[in-house]
């Protein structure tokens, strides 16, 4: 059920100053987006989530055209082209937390799946982690490949720049966005020691418990 407008409005807000008082988005880093009846709402350029105004929140019709509010962000085609292969999305998030951005700068990761399969929790809400190749935000190209991906992966991670995360609902997404930066802070707490990482059978137990 897609949520009334004024309440999405205020939903945006709490949750954005939620992710930004937990340490997940810093400054004016990341954007948020919310699918609507008849287009999308998406934080201004340059805001920061720490104190977003319901008021000045960016609205979009439903091909993406600019309606009001303060101008979206810069990188609004990065949400649309998660929107144009996810149908069931009904949010998106950007955000450049610390742990799960130094990993997006690790050289010589497996670009299929960044992460190996160590926890549970990962494992159901995040599954494999692909990478996007680099390019600078708000570049068309950067929208284009994550379009690639998008249909298979709910969760994307930008190289050297932070992860993308579409969920069914905004609360949805946000709790994604936390369990992604958790699991990529065990990876660099692991680094070095032995590990027992989870087995296929396993994973494929999880992946199947979870869709079911």
């Amino acid at each position: 059920m897609i949520k009334k407008e004024p309440l999405v409005r205020h939903e945006i807000v709490s949750i954005g100053k939620s992710l930004f008082d937990r340490g997940l988005s810093a400054g004016s880093s990341g954007n948020i987006s919310v699918r609507l009846e008849d287009g999308f709402l998406m934080t201004p350029t340059g805001s920061t989530l720490a104190n977003l105004d319901p008021e000045t929140i960016s609205k979009l019709d439903q091909k993406g055209n600019y309606i009001s509010g303060d101008p979206p962000t810069k990188e609004s085609s990065l949400h649309l082209a998660v929107y144009g292969k996810r149908p069931e999305c009904g949010a998106v998030v950007h955000l450049h937390p610390t742990y799960t951005t130094a990993l997006s700068c690790l050289a010589d990761v497996n670009p299929d799946s960044v992460l190996p399969a160590m926890t549970p929790y990962q494992v159901m809400r995040i599954g494999t982690l692909p990478l996007i190749p680099y390019y600078p935000p708000g570049d068309p190209g950067l929208a284009q490949a994550v379009g690639e991906k998008a249909s298979e992966h709910g969760v994307l991670l930008l190289a050297n720049h932070g992860p993308v995360v579409s969920g069914k609902s905004l609360e949805q997404a946000a709790f994604i966005c936390e369990e992604l930066e958790e699991a990529a802070r065990i990876y660099f707490l692991t680094l070095g020691l032995p590990v027992r990482h989870l087995t296929r059978q396993q994973v494929e137990e999880l992946t199947r418990h979870f869709k079911s």
